[in-house]
């Protein structure tokens, strides 16, 4: 009697273990994969059941390279209990209702207990190599990837062409692409100069990979350690008046580089583009000629284009940012 009922716990005990982590992986509330050594995208994909292009799309990946610590988002399996919808399923996850309806076929957004259900990461918005954001897409974005670079200099342009009589709302990717061919055939440079770009309607877009130094007039000295942000605008006195969307984007995003990079705000860590001699590419802050500098991010960019300006009006509310993003944070 004794050795059937210690046969019978046991193999209660085998179902229970081989039914645990079934539910316990459908119940995770965690689809970030962590990239660890060795990790490839063909291998991740197949682990979580999906295709090399879905990763891609779904986590703003521009190449097929993994970095240690890297964060992707991956499609997870989670089962349906009281009380949960649609739209709370897709916030836990990183995900959209849409995209979940039609990952699983689903007519209504009506739901039962126990159902089970695929959940996709929502896709990001990708032309080529662009990526196009709402600013706390960006911060995602930025967070969840790791880079082999050393970046310690934001830098801050503005476009002066195009300008807002250029952008139409609805065309990003086109003005992304006329400035890539424009640097790559006119200017000769191997890709789109910038890193970052912003917009009068406050989407910010990353182009040039941040593992790849910017190019352009301000010089090896500022771009091999630097990221290069352009504002679409001219914001010279008497041309565009800057949005209050575009203002809230570039401190934001200013605020978010900072702390991604371990940068405090200053004339050391935040550079305008017209403190850099066009000649001699050395930073000469307040005391460049006119001939041998630009305005450049324009002498009425948050107040004006002076390293007095920029800590007047531009590093305090990137630090207030900062602080305020930092309280947010777990």
């Amino acid at each position: 009697m004794k050795k059937n009922l210690i046969l019978v716990w046991s193999l209660i005990l085998i179902m229970f273990m081989n039914i645990l982590p079934v539910h316990a992986a459908y119940n995770s509330p965690n689809n970030l994969y962590v990239v660890k050594a060795g990790d490839t995208l063909p291998e991740i994909a197949n682990k979580f059941d999906t295709t090399i292009e879905e990763l891609k799309l779904t986590n703003g990946l521009q190449s097929d390279s993994l970095f240690v610590e890297q964060k992707l988002w991956v499609p997870i399996m989670h089962e349906v209990v009281t009380g949960e919808t649609l739209q709370t399923i897709a916030s836990t996850y990183h995900s959209s209702v849409d995209t979940i309806k039609k990952a699983n076929g689903l007519v209504s957004d009506e739901l039962f207990a126990g159902q089970i259900l695929k959940v996709s990461p929502k896709k990001m918005t990708m032309q080529g190599q662009h990526i196009l954001m709402s600013k706390e897409e960006f911060r995602d974005w930025l967070f969840n990837n790791q880079f082999n670079r050393d970046i310690r200099i934001i830098q801050q342009h503005h476009t002066w062409l195009p300008s807002y009589e250029q952008f139409k709302g609805t065309n990003h990717f086109q003005m992304l692409q006329s400035m890539e061919n424009f640097h790559k055939k006119e200017m000769g440079w191997q890709n789109i100069a910038q890193n970052i770009t912003t917009f009068p309607d406050g989407k910010v877009a990353v182009s040039r990979p941040f593992n790849i130094a910017p190019e352009g007039s301000i010089g090896p000295t500022a771009n091999s350690v630097g990221l290069t942000i352009e504002n679409i605008g001219n914001f010279d006195l008497g041309h565009d008046v800057m949005t209050k969307e575009q203002q809230d984007t570039i401190v934001y995003i200013t605020a978010l580089l900072c702390i991604k990079f371990g940068l405090t705000p200053s004339i050391d860590s935040i550079t305008y583009h017209h403190w850099w001699n066009l000649q001699t590419k050395e930073r000469v802050l307040d005391n460049g000629p006119d001939y041998n500098v630009k305005t450049c991010p324009g002498t009425n960019f948050f107040g004006g284009n002076s390293t007095n300006d920029a800590k007047k009006h531009f590093y305090p509310l990137v630090s207030s940012k900062i602080e305020e993003i930092l309280a947010t944070i777990d």
